[in-house]
């Protein structure tokens, strides 16, 4: 009896397994009909999730760019940065033919802000490229040689994972006499020495307020007089 039982669950199992293996297959195979119309073109692009059965454009980078620069937003920050980049040119440490690095430069205000200005030879690095404004490289670990240019700039130290490799950073990549420029949450006195502190090449020319982007902000300039030890 516990034979025939043992036999009978035996065979019910392979059974079981021959179905799902078929189902699975048929599954496999098959793509369901929300998913990519019968007309549509090859290079259609697959959905997110099988609910997802409607049609997307794929925008080139340049009409991707368009929307995204002509956007209010865009065009605010761009403009802060802009008048806060000319102030700068009114103490001559900025000049149109300088060469400028931005570090952790996000999407690229910075970039075009200092190129609104006059400043044409703008180099913008970020974790993810944004091209063509900012390319991708690692803010700790900069491609450059060593310096190469006349100003560094960040507004994005505080999120660094390595403030003073960071900082190393920017400082081998400044010329002698060059600025290094960072632009923090507004801060005072220990908070301005901490951050001046990282700076091992470098001497603190000044600290002050300033309002950026609608936000209360401190910026630090720091000028670059030796090699490194």
């Amino acid at each position: 009896m516990e034979r025939h039982v043992e036999a009978l669950l035996r065979k019910i199992s392979y059974g079981a397994i021959t179905i799902a293996t078929f189902t699975l297959v048929m599954l496999m195979l098959q793509t369901p009909e929300t998913c990519i119309l019968e007309n549509s073109p090859k290079s259609t692009k697959f959905p997110k999730s099988s609910c997802d059965s409607s049609h997307r454009q794929h925008l080139p980078l340049e009409k991707k760019n368009h929307r995204l620069w002509s956007s209010k937003s865009w065009k605010q920050q761009v403009t802060s940065y802009a008048h806060f980049f000319k102030h700068l040119q009114g103490k001559s440490l900025l000049f149109n033919h300088s060469k400028v690095l931005c570090v952790s430069a996000g999407a690229g205000h910075e970039v075009m802000a200092f190129n609104s200005i006059g400043v044409a030879d703008v180099t913008g690095v970020e974790l993810m490229d944004s091209l063509p404004l900012v390319s991708r490289a690692d803010p700790h670990n900069l491609p450059f040689f060593d310096e190469a240019f006349d100003v560094a700039f960040t507004a994005h130290l505080a999120e660094a994972l390595f403030p003073s490799r960071f900082v190393g950073e920017m400082e081998r990549t400044v010329k002698i006499g060059g600025v290094c420029m960072v632009l923090m949450e507004e801060c005072a006195g220990r908070e301005i020495k901490q951050i001046v502190e990282l700076f091992r090449t470098s001497r603190f020319v000044d600290a002050a307020n300033v309002t950026v982007n609608g936000s209360n902000m401190t910026r630090i300039l720091m000028r670059r007089t030796r090699l490194p030890v």
